[in-house]
């Protein structure tokens, strides 16, 4: 999908979150940028999660400087959790203000009407999720603050969805040439499997001609989730096509949302391609947790 298929005027569509709903289709909450520059959420909807996409004819989310301040320059990059102890989605996303970015969450049954807990990771913070369910009674949230000249991938907990404490580095970036070296952060949610939780997680690599965003796998330990059993040596997932290469920010390929289909294996990958348009890959959970295992080491 691009700017061209949406029912009003926008500058560009990129890193949706995504979620199957109870009747089988496939939804994206899609981050929107206007010809001002500035951002906001919109849904669009189709039975088979390929093809008639439904957008909607006006934004979905949009920022409310006005009862949120943080979110005066835009709300970005959702990622969405259904949580089957309240029966309610929560959507993280990135507010954005001339004081930073930083997390806020919003709560949804429907993907019309929002509850906003409003800011809980204040700047410089994003890149963020909820895990599906309680960990020793609190809620888990990944995130990913801002430092300088590294930034990690860091996990904190919650009694409440709204007072988020206990931070704890749980993926740090790399050194060197490394393709994960010196800023990581969080894809889409993490995928809770046999195995453990299985994170796909993006970094921003810096080269001489700019920044090349990639896709790497890590797996955390289910009884303890905050200890990294293994991390890729290598990218998974990386540009290679033109859409790609190509557009308002070149070689980014940002997956924020993925849905699971019915065999409990083939997913569905949706990600922002170039800060430009929206575009699909679909793989096998079974086959990225084998390719972990032999493209990995022991997680640090």
């Amino acid at each position: 999908m691009t700017a061209a298929d949406w029912p009003y005027s926008v500058n560009s569509v990129f890193n949706p979150g995504a979620v199957l709903l109870e009747d089988g289709s496939t939804l994206l909450l899609c981050r929107a940028e206007d010809h001002s520059g500035l951002s906001h959420l919109c849904v669009a909807r189709s039975n088979d999660g390929v093809t008639d996409w439904k957008i909607d004819p006006e934004p979905t989310l949009s920022p409310d400087p006005t009862n949120h301040p943080e979110e005066l320059w835009g709300i970005e990059d959702p990622r969405i959790t259904f949580l089957p102890e309240i029966k309610k989605y929560v959507v993280a996303y990135t507010a954005y203000s001339p004081c930073g970015t930083g997390v806020s969450l919003a709560l949804t049954t429907d993907f019309r009407h929002f509850e906003r807990l409003g800011l809980v990771m204040q700047p410089l913070n994003k890149d963020a999720a909820l895990l599906p369910r309680k960990i020793g009674g609190l809620w888990a949230m990944i995130h990913r603050p801002q430092c300088w000249p590294e930034s990690h991938i860091w996990i904190s907990s919650s009694p409440d969805l709204k007072h988020w404490g206990t931070p704890r580095m749980i993926l740090p970036a790399r050194l060197g040439p490394w393709w994960d070296a010196a800023k990581i952060g969080l894809s889409p949610p993490p995928i809770e499997t046999n195995e453990g939780w299985l994170m796909f997680y993006h970094s921003a690599r810096q080269t001489a001609s700019g920044t090349i965003y990639r896709v790497g796998l890590a797996l955390f330990d289910l009884g303890c989730h905050q200890t990294c059993l293994k991390r890729s040596n290598s990218w998974i997932f990386g540009p290679e096509a033109d859409y790609e290469r190509k557009g308002d920010v070149a070689n980014v390929v940002f997956p924020c949302g993925y849905v699971i289909e019915a065999d409990g294996d083939t997913i569905r990958l949706y990600y922002g391609c170039a800060d430009t348009s929206i575009a699909l890959a679909t793989g096998s959970i079974g086959a990225a947790l084998e390719w972990l295992h032999q493209n990995s080491q022991p997680g640090t």
